[in-house]
């Protein structure tokens, strides 16, 4: 895999992070330092591919792509770009929906932040709070585990607490093991 980087009319194509970030030093405005640096290794070395911009100044940016282009060329062209699996409808699945709904049995550690709302004792009055909650189901899926937890949630909070998309930033999962 091969980085795109371009500020302004500045572009280049590197295979490796380390030519990224001497590309970027070479930029006075960029003012590479260790805390970009490190976001940058992160970002190449995760399973992300959407393009990722980072903040010069007000309104200024550097962007950054991930692509199999193997030449400016062919990037330019975009003969190299990232397919993510096909879904059976023909249209292109992410791979957040594909990593939720991949068939594995077993125990699931799931992880959501939602808005629980409480009753204020002094006032009499109800309030949305954030709210974390961590548990470990039988599931057959992340999308089962997401459901199992909020099943589990919406028996025991207010009916009008708010619970996120299982597809967004506010619930995580991880697979711990098969079910014995």
């Amino acid at each position: 895999m091969n980085l795109y980087l371009r500020y302004f009319d500045r572009e280049t194509l590197v295979p490796t992070v380390d030519e990224a970030i001497a590309f970027l030093r070479s930029i006075d405005e960029v003012g590479m330092n260790p805390v970009l640096e490190a976001d940058i290794r992160e970002y190449v070395a995760s399973d992300v591919f959407y393009p990722k911009r980072y903040k010069v100044r007000t309104r200024v940016y550097f962007i950054i792509i991930k692509t199999e282009a193997s030449t400016m060329q062919d990037f330019k062209e975009k003969k190299a770009v990232h397919a993510a699996a096909a879904t059976p409808s023909g249209k292109q699945a992410s791979p957040v929906l594909m990593r939720l709904n991949e068939e594995r049995a077993g125990w699931y550690e799931g992880l959501i932040d939602f808005k629980r709302v409480l009753l204020v004792p002094g006032t009499g009055k109800f309030q949305y709070r954030d709210t974390q909650f961590v548990a470990r189901v039988k599931a057959k899926s992340g999308m089962d585990c997401y459901n199992r937890i909020v099943d589990h949630l919406r028996e025991r909070v207010d009916e009008r607490s708010q619970f996120p998309s299982a597809k967004g930033k506010n619930f995580k999962f991880r697979y711990l093991g098969r079910a014995k």
